[in-house]
C-alpha cells in the first residue's frame, strides 16, 4: 500500500508543477525569481490572475502586478543577526506585447528597494516596473 501511495503522490506532484502549453494568439511571461527569493503573479489590468508561475496576455498593451518577497541582509539593516523579510507588490506596465512571444520578468533589490524587470526572447531589456507598496514580514 506504501508504494501505491507514494507513486500517487509523486504522479500529483509532478502533473500540478507542469505549466500549461502556451497560446500562439497570447503573449507568454516567465517569473524568474532570484536565489533565496519569490515572485508570484497576482494581476493583469487590475483583475486577479489564477495561476501565480506566469502570466498568459493578449497581444497589446498591459499591466501586470507581481507580489516579490525577499530578504534585507542584516548589513544592510543595522545590528541584526537575522535578514529582515519584505513583501512587495510591483506594477510594470508593457504597450507592445506580441502574440507568441515570451517574455521573462526578473525580480531583485538593491538593500530595502525592490525592483522588475521584462525581458524579451533575444534578453533584451524591454521595460521595467515599479514597486506599488511594501510591507515586513
Amino acid at each position: 500500500m506504501r508504494p501505491l501511495f507514494a507513486v500517487s503522490s509523486l504522479l500529483l506532484l509532478s502533473a500540478c508543477s507542469t505549466l500549461p502549453t502556451p497560446d500562439p494568439n497570447q503573449a507568454w511571461v516567465d517569473l524568474a525569481p532570484g536565489d533565496d527569493t519569490s515572485l508570484h503573479a497576482i494581476q493583469v489590468d487590475e483583475r486577479e490572475w489564477a495561476d501565480k508561475r506566469y502570466f498568459e496576455v493578449a497581444p497589446g498593451s498591459h499591466e501586470l502586478t507581481v507580489r516579490y518577497q525577499f530578504p534585507v541582509i542584516p548589513s544592510n539593516i543595522g545590528p541584526v543577526s537575522e535578514p529582515l523579510w519584505r513583501d512587495c507588490q510591483l506594477n510594470l506596465t508593457f504597450k507592445d506585447f506580441s502574440a507568441g512571444q515570451r517574455y521573462q520578468m526578473q525580480a531583485g533589490s538593491i538593500g530595502f528597494r525592490p525592483w522588475i524587470k521584462l525581458y524579451d526572447q533575444q534578453q533584451k531589456l524591454v521595460g521595467q516596473g515599479l514597486p506599488a507598496g511594501c510591507q515586513r514580514t
